[in-house]
């Protein structure tokens, strides 16, 4: 099983964004960091989620996954397949679609303080820009 822990962050909301990756695979780890240019907190998060699952069909196709989030706005969504919000239903469709590819695709959410290192690289990748 993989892990994968993924965080959106904003300078300002909206503002500079970015996303972080940070998965544990085989005993290894690897850790990926995203510009995204100007987007809110939350589209920062679905845009983490989605970086992750592009990284995940990449390098673990067909490997059972365990998404953790310390966002509940995502999480919730992803689990009920759904969101009233106009803005996030084209991120969570893509998000579907991405995760249908695996055997197995979970998200879980995890407080923020569980989050660290996934939360790092979502910052450095806004003082990147």
């Amino acid at each position: 099983m993989i892990e994968v822990y993924t965080d959106g962050a904003s300078s300002g909301n909206p503002g500079i964004s970015g996303a972080g990756v940070y998965i544990k695979a085989h005993g290894k780890i690897f850790d990926f960091s995203f510009s995204l240019g100007t987007m809110s907190n939350h589209e920062a998060e679905f845009h983490a989620v989605l970086k992750a699952l592009g990284i995940c069909l990449e390098r673990f196709p067909g490997e059972i996954l365990s998404f953790r989030s310390d966002s509940k706005l995502v999480v919730d969504a992803i689990e009920k397949g759904f969101t009233k919000n106009p803005a996030y239903q084209p991120l969570l469709a893509a998000i579907q679609e991405k995760a249908s590819h695996f055997p197995y695709f979970f998200i879980k959410w995890i407080p923020e303080k569980q989050n660290p290192h996934a939360d790092k690289l979502a910052r450095q990748a806004i003082f990147r820009v």
